[in-house]
This record gives structure tokens, sequence and C-alpha cells, in this order.
């Protein structure tokens, strides 16, 4: 399958200058008929849940007929529990960072307003679930993918590639044979790539196989989110602040190869950045961006339309029993976006 990049961000935003005034108050803007089929152009953005620091790692569980969403919260070093209804309760304290010296760990962020001190993620940042459902955890601060097991009990995965400490655990996602991928940089210190305590100098997509941990991407110099096609044949790397999407061949022993450029926004200068993204059933990536905004992908590389958002987003899942709600992780609110087409369910 070729891939290319049909538009850009300039496309975008003058997309949205020409549009009429009323259709500039709506969230969704398309760029082609096939978005049609995707979402309704009167979608709603909704918001669930709000009063959060900076939230992340947004995972949607599903029991049967009802599900909620879990999710990160930087700033707070905790993990909540959210129904579709908006009800919150604690589902894991110390989620990144267990230790004691907070002061040197998880980078700056700002504040929510002009006059507002800085902040520091000292928390978890991505989520996901296992095969036999057990919570995964990108620590970012604790520098590790942690699982929890039925019981409770906490477990370190991985923390180290080639003996040497990872410096800020990010996003990750599993195969359906079981193989966790992960990015890493160095966010999970308080002084970035010049931290005293970073010891790899390597950052990129590692894999957690049969207790081993390997390289597979090493050629993007920053990583962020990731995302599998629905057949597994692929795997979308996101640049982070560098704002374009890769994407990789996954070979039978799920190493990955060929990696190309598949979206490409590096010239915007909006608010935000390439964060997390899913995919749903007919191959779209659904990319959290610049704007900020979800933009959709044909798995040709071809920029369908965006959904805008309230305020900057780090992440989002296809959840509730028919996978058409698309929940997103904004700075400090969970809004819910209904679909017309399924996402694919990790």
């Amino acid at each position: 399958m070729r891939v290319s990049v049909l538009y850009s961000f300039g496309v975008l935003i003058g997309t949205f200058l020409s549009q009429p005034s009323a259709a500039q108050n709506k969230p969704v803007v398309g760029l082609d008929p096939a978005f049609d089929a995707l979402i309704s152009p009167d979608a709603e953005v909704q918001k669930i849940k709000d009063g959060f620091g900076f939230t992340e790692g947004i995972t949607c569980v599903q029991r049967g007929n009802s599900g909620y969403v879990l999710l990160s919260d930087m700033w707070t070093n905790q993990i909540y529990k959210v129904t579709p209804e908006g009800r919150m309760s604690l589902y894991l304290d110390h989620s990144g960072y267990t230790g004691f010296d907070i002061f040197r760990v998880g980078m700056a962020s700002p504040g929510q307003g002009p006059n507002e001190d800085k902040w520091y993620q000292i928390g978890s940042n991505g989520l996901a679930l296992d095969r036999e459902g057990r919570l995964l955890i990108a620590t970012w601060t604790g520098r590790s993918i942690d699982r929890i097991e039925k019981n409770g009990k906490r477990i370190t995965l991985a923390d180290r590639y080639d003996g040497k400490r990872f410096g800020g655990t990010n996003d990750l996602i599993v195969k359906k044979d079981g193989a966790i991928y992960f990015t890493d940089g160095t966010g999970g210190m308080r002084k970035g790539a010049n931290d005293p305590a970073k010891e790899l100098d390597q950052r990129g997509v590692f894999m957690l196989k049969d207790g081993k941990v390997s390289l597979v991407v090493k050629d993007m110099p920053a990583t962020n989110g990731l995302a599998f096609s629905p057949d597994e044949k692929y795997l979308y790397v996101n640049a982070s602040f560098r704002n374009f999407v890769r994407r990789y061949e996954v070979q039978p022993d799920d190493t990955l190869t060929n990696g190309q450029m598949f979206f490409d926004i590096s010239d915007s200068k909006a608010d935000g950045i390439t964060d997390g993204m899913k995919v749903d059933t007919k191959g779209n990536v659904w990319e959290t961006a610049p704007g900020p905004a979800i933009v959709v992908i044909s798995p040709e590389g071809k920029h369908l339309g965006t959904v805008r958002l309230p305020e900057i987003s780090a992440n989002l899942c296809f959840g509730d029993n028919d996978h058409k709600s698309l929940y997103v992780a904004g700075r400090t609110a969970i809004y819910k976006i209904r679909v017309k087409t399924p996402g694919v369910s990790y």
C-alpha cells in the first residue's frame, strides 16, 4: 500500500477560515466525503468530567454492557476511574513516581492560567490492558513498565534496556500475541536530557516480549503515541512535539521494518502536539494534534477531516459496548464524541 501525505496543517487552517461562521462553531470539519461515514457533521463534544490537572493515557475498559475509562493525572500522580455518566473514583495512588523526593522527577508543564506557577508531571502516562485484562502502566517518572495483577499486586515488567534505565516511559500498546510495544524519552526526569540521572541515550520504540526488551524503532529523534492497524500488519508511531507520524511494517517475529512518513504537520504553529492515537475498524487513524484537534487520516495517509477540541488533548480511546464512543483526555477534562464507525478495541 502506498503511503502519501496529501494534506498539511496549512490546508487544515485554510479550511477552517473558509467555512461560514455558523459552520466554524461546529467541532466536526470534513475535508473528504468519506469523513461523513465516520462521524456525523453534527456530532458534539460532550464534557464528561472536569477538574483534573493534566490527564493522559485514557483507556476504555468494557465489561459486558457496562464500562468505564481509566486515566492518568500526571500532576496528582494518580489513576482515576470515570464512568460514562461522569462518576469518578480513585483507582491507583502513586501511579508514576513511588518515592518521596518529588522535586527531582517529572518535567515541568505550564499552569492553567497566566498567573499560575508551573506544575510537574510526576504521575504515570500511558495505560493499556494486556490480553488477560490486567492494567499495564507506562510509569513516566517511575521509568518503567508496570503491571497490576488480578490480586492488586504491582510488579515491574521492565525498567532497563541494555542495563540502562529508561528516561520516561510514555505510551504503550499490546499486540494480540502479547508483545508489548512502548515509547521512552527523557520526560520522566526533572532536567530531561540534561538530568544527571539519565542513563539511556537512545530514544525510540521498545518491545517487551518473553521477558526480553529490544529496541525496534531507532530512526526517530522523539516518539510518543502508538497504534496498530486493525490487521496488525503496521504500527503507527508519532513524533510528539515534532508533529508527524511514521508507519512501520510488523514482521512475523514482531520486529519492525520499512519505516515511512505517513502524515506530516511539522509546519504547524498551533498549540498541541501529535500525542495519543487510535485506529478504527476501517483502518483510519484518529490522532490528537495541534489545534487543539483530532485529525482523522485514511490508511493511505489522506487527511479526511478534523474534530476540533475545547482544549489541548493528549490521548483518546474508543469505548462503550459498541466501540462508537470516542473518549478524549483533555488537559483538565474528559470528553466524549459519538462516531459512526467503531474503533479497534485494545
